[in-house]
């Protein structure tokens, strides 16, 4: 296997992860792979190091946290720039995630978070100063995650 594939063992590894890295251990990641602690601390450090494991993060619930406003904000960048641009996107007050998109006009999608509308204009406004034209905007009811289902032991 070559350094940078995955196999079943690190498919289980990150469904771990993806379900509950702060409070699992590695010794109990390696009883639900069947795997020695050591074998797990060893393929996390791999995984990370390979930049499939890219960090770790806190699942906020912006609402409960003061931030009940969530828009996503449809936004077209030039194809050559759009990738470019993501770190001077990140960098805006309020904006919580960037995605690039690679078909159609809308090429990035960026989450921006606040308490009321007067929050969320000056953001697009920010990026209408870059250069970027903001397509649509979207208010979002509720956001959930799961881990991958592809990664769960059988």
């Amino acid at each position: 296997m070559r350094d940078d594939e995955i196999d079943d063992v690190d498919r289980a590894i990150l469904h771990a992860l993806q379900e509950d890295a702060r409070n699992l251990s590695s010794d109990e990641i390696a009883d639900r792979a069947g795997i020695a602690g050591s074998t797990v601390r060893k393929r996390i450090k791999r995984l990370e190091s390979n930049g499939i494991i890219k960090g770790y993060s806190a699942d906020v619930d912006y609402g409960k946290s003061g931030y009940p406003l969530r828009m996503l904000l449809f936004c077209t960048a030039s194809i050559p720039e759009r990738g470019e641009r993501i770190p001077d996107i990140l960098a805006v007050d309020g904006v919580v995630s960037v995605q690039e998109l690679v078909t159609g006009e809308r090429n990035l999608l960026v989450t921006a978070v606040g308490e009321s509308d007067d929050d969320i204009t000056p953001i697009a406004q920010e990026l209408l100063d870059m250069g970027l034209t903001v397509a649509d905007e979207v208010l979002v009811r509720s956001h959930e995650s799961t881990p991958f289902g592809e990664f769960a032991p059988e």
